[in-house]
């Protein structure tokens, strides 16, 4: 039975695309003015010497309709490796074919394969379907931890803070 749904890892031919799925998720989040990196950038997070994420491509028809995007963290109570999955977008059109949970089953499934500890991940408060998707896939909302954030000016600032 053939499918419509192709979900497969990204090549460097990916990125222009990835960083298209990536500005509608911007978008989609009324964030599209924190998008400040580019295309090249991404490329060479992905694939350069040092790869710093992996990323998962949805292909409905032929088309890119969404992507999930996501790099190893470590739990030290556990010790074990962990995966966190930055994002997971489907865009506006492609949604309720199943493409979202596909891309989640696939991230959980390269987690089991590496033996991680727990896949883990971020939601927005106001993403009501979101949280209902999150929940039906099994995923527990952690309501007690906050996340933390040194970003812009305020990165450099801590980082001189540790040589005074």
């Amino acid at each position: 039975m053939n499918s419509p749904l192709i979900i497969r890892p990204t090549t460097p031919q990916d990125v222009s695309t990835l960083f298209k799925l990536i500005q509608a998720l911007a978008e989609y989040e009324k964030l599209s003015h924190a998008v400040t990196g580019n295309a090249a950038a991404l490329g060479e997070h992905l694939f350069g010497d040092r790869p710093y994420a992996e990323a998962l491509i949805a292909e409905w028809e032929g088309e890119a309709a969404g992507f999930a995007l996501f790099f190893q963290n470590y739990s030290t109570f556990l010790t074990q490796p962990g995966i966190y999955l930055e994002d997971l977008f489907v865009l506006p059109q492609y949604r309720r074919q199943g493409i979202g949970k596909a891309l989640l089953a696939e991230v959980a499934r390269l987690a089991v394969e590496r033996k991680a500890g727990r896949l883990e991940w971020s939601v927005l408060d106001w993403n009501e379907p979101a949280i209902a998707f999150y929940k039906q896939m099994g995923a527990k909302i952690l309501l007690e931890w906050q996340i933390c954030r040194v970003t812009g000016t305020a990165l450099p600032e801590l980082a001189q803070a540790a040589l005074s």
